[in-house]
């Protein structure tokens, strides 16, 4: 009986240390969601003024090679429409000739593409860059004003109690 009452009072014990342990963990957990924001940075790089400057930047920066591309890429279509139309009166030799040098122009088309997208990118990536830098320190702004421990980006759903996209770009549109 004794040893019955032993066991009935360790279970009780623990069920009571469970249940208190939830409590406890609840209001921790409470206490703690207060001290949480969450961000979302493809917002703060397409929103900011600090994103639509850079994107004005580089759009001007490669405009001209942008139009280059496009014309030399429109010569060589019309060039093989002609090729296309004229092939079956043009004597062979000639007709050869053409295609290799409308082929030698699209390789060298196709060289200048990728290197304008290699260095579109790189820039992008520069730009990107110096936002998310500016973007840190606007985020430790507002981690300090509200009081948060932990600012996480990205997240499945966000409540709009935590969410401090919109104060992260007002403090970055005011950095300089």
């Amino acid at each position: 009986m004794n040893r019955i009452n032993s066991k009935l009072i360790q279970s009780t014990l623990a069920a009571l240390l469970v249940a208190s342990s939830a409590v406890f963990a609840a209001d921790e957990a409470k206490d703690f969601s207060s001290r949480i924001g969450v961000v979302n940075s493809e917002r703060i790089f397409k929103e900011s003024n600090m994103a639509k400057a850079s994107q004005a930047k580089l759009q001007a920066e490669f405009a001209k090679r942008e139009k280059e591309l496009r014309d030399d890429a429109q010569k060589i279509k019309t060039a093989a429409e002609k090729l296309d139309k004229d092939a079956a009166v043009m004597p062979d030799a000639e007709r050869v000739r053409k295609q290799r040098e409308l082929a030698d122009a699209d390789r060298e088309l196709q060289r200048k593409q990728r290197e304008f997208t290699e260095d579109v990118n790189q820039r992008s990536f520069e730009e990107r860059s110096k936002i998310a830098q500016k973007a840190n320190q606007a985020l430790k702004v507002v981690a300090e004003q509200r009081k948060l421990d932990l600012i996480v980006q990205e997240a499945a759903y966000v409540s709009p109690k935590i969410e401090v996209t919109d104060d992260v770009i007002k403090a970055l549109n005011n950095l300089r």
